[in-house]
């Protein structure tokens, strides 16, 4: 794919579309590019994470049940697959397989250190849009709790 390409999908990440375009070209041209042909393997449920994807083309199903029950999640082009992985490398929680031809781009926890180091606006950037990721995922348990709260408690 050309540099442009790559960086158009990058673009469409709702993590990285937040970074300056140069930014965008460095991840870009470092970034490793895969191309899955249907059924192929992107990792396994408990495999040590090595960065994050993004889906440039095609389908990735996630499972993180692995139990061979259809998958609840397909990351589609755009898609960031294991963002956590970008700065943590830990066991992956979900299997992931391609569905039809898909091509995607491994982004490396040294990666996105050199971006971080060479742009430091990024680092506010990608900063504020996992605090605002938390945030919603914190208030989303907040939202739930109140609901087991409700029906657990015999005065309502």
């Amino acid at each position: 794919m050309a540099l442009d390409e790559d960086i158009a999908a990058l673009s469409k990440a709702p993590f990285f579309g937040l970074l300056e375009i140069d930014a965008m070209r460095l991840i870009a041209f470092a970034a490793e590019t895969r191309a899955l042909k249907p059924g192929d393997l992107l990792f396994r449920k408990g495999d040590r994470s090595d960065g994050a994807y993004v889906v440039v083309r095609g389908a990735i199903a996630l499972d993180a049940r692995d139990d061979g029950s259809p998958a609840l999640f397909i990351a589609e082009p755009g898609a960031l697959i294991g963002q956590t992985a970008l700065f943590l490398r830990g066991p992956r929680s979900a299997t992931a397989i391609a569905r039809e031809p898909s091509i995607v781009m491994r982004i490396s926890p040294t990666l996105v250190r050199r971006v971080l180091e060479e742009y430091p606006t990024a680092a506010g950037v990608l900063f504020d849009a996992m605090v605002k990721d938390l945030l919603g995922v914190s208030n989303a348990i907040m939202r739930v709790r109140q609901q087991l709260v409700a029906i657990d408690d015999p005065r309502r």
